[in-house]
């Protein structure tokens, strides 16, 4: 078969890129189409495009407008029309905030659109940036995210057959799309075999540095703690998060997969404070290689994350709330701690390339014989 791939935009690396790259491995020979790229700022995982093929749409080919691509949101449904995919037997579209369901298809070609989110500051769930403080931002985004909240509905009516990431996103479509869906998980990359004999106090996480993932209050309770807890990722709120952050606070950057294997090896435990987050694949990640999470109850964590099997819940995004499950689980014994980490082990290994291939392509090779 002819296969493409749609992805939003890829000007970045973390989960929904890890699917895409999952997706050129199942089919090497598609060709990636997006609203615009830069494989540069993709740091050290840029080299894993590097022998695909990838079409960038009009807005993404012209400098003034994709360096606003946040406001301009109302294009949206121009840049993703503009496409021609009447030469395909299938294209895949892996989406969220912008929306590239909504591509048009001929009848004969099967679209499958993989769904990360629905677009979060479209529902009112918590985003990277709080545009609504700014009353003029908010009165703009008023109004355009009604017109794109209508065009959301009808992009969603498009694909002939959803795919939701967890069973959050899944309720998600059911809610706003009005669709049933299929859940295959994303992929994680799992090593074979997990180091249990920990050997360095710290903790990690991995996440961007944007609001939604409450960075901030992870870096007060370590504060107050006085526990080193390792960052890594960047984003907008580096700055902020690096004022906040006392000595024991260390900001790793963008590293590359080799150096983030030796921080998972040698890690006491991964903290996560991500609100309705869909996922999340770095957690899921930490319990690959034996580490514990530590994570605030929300979103799709709660579908794999049981309290005391494989890591802690703490259920207010507060610091004192975060202190508390710190506290809990730095006095776990020994026996109770290499349990965790062994649970923590098993439930990862559920989530692996093998079993994300294997959902795609027998839900293609479902609709492909219907």
């Amino acid at each position: 078969m002819k296969t493409a791939i749609v992805h939003d935009q890829l000007v970045e690396f973390g989960g929904a890129e890890r699917v895409l790259y999952a997706l050129t491995k199942i089919f090497p020979n598609a060709e990636i189409y997006t609203s615009t790229a830069d494989l540069n700022k993709l740091g050290n995982h840029k080299d894993l495009f590097k022998n695909s093929k990838i079409i960038e749409s009009w807005f993404g080919k012209i400098p003034v407008l994709k360096y606003y691509y946040s406001p301009l949101r109302f294009l949206t449904p121009m840049i993703w029309e503009s496409f021609d995919f009447s030469n395909y037997d299938l294209v895949i579209s892996t989406t969220g905030s912008w929306m590239c369901k909504g591509i048009i298809t001929k009848p004969q070609t099967l679209h499958i659109s993989y769904i990360h989110h629905p677009p979060r500051y479209l529902y009112y769930y918590q985003t990277a940036i709080n545009w609504q403080k700014y009353k003029i931002i908010k009165l703009y985004g008023l109004l355009i995210n009604q017109f794109l909240r209508q065009y959301d509905f009808i992009a969603s009516q498009r694909p002939d057959i959803l795919i939701a990431n967890s069973r959050e996103t899944q309720r998600r479509i059911a809610k706003f799309y009005r669709r049933n869906s299929e859940i295959v998980y994303p992929p994680v990359n799992i090593p074979k075999h997990a180091k249990t004999n920990k050997s360095d106090n710290y903790y990690l996480t991995v996440s961007r540095l944007a609001k939604a993932k409450n960075i901030d209050i992870l870096i007060q309770a370590f504060n107050k703690l006085n526990l080193k807890l390792i960052i890594v990722g960047t984003g907008k709120d580096k700055e902020y998060l690096q004022k906040l952050a006392g000595k024991t606070i260390v900001f790793a950057g963008n590293v590359s997969d080799k150096e983030l294997e030796s921080l998972y090896a040698k890690a006491k435990g991964f903290v996560f404070a991500s609100q309705d987050e869909e996922f999340g694949i770095a957690p899921v990640e930490a319990l690959g290689r034996s580490v514990p999470v530590i994570a605030y109850k929300s979103g799709g964590v709660t579908e794999y994350l049981v309290d005391k099997l494989n890591g802690l819940f703490f259920d207010k995004l507060e610091v004192d709330s975060v202190i508390n499950q710190i506290n809990i689980f730095e006095n776990l014994t020994q026996k109770e701690l290499d349990q965790m980490r062994q649970n923590a082990r098993k439930t990862a290994e559920k989530f692996s390339f093998d079993s994300f291939k294997k959902g795609i392509l027998n839900i293609i090779e479902k609709n492909l014989q219907t």
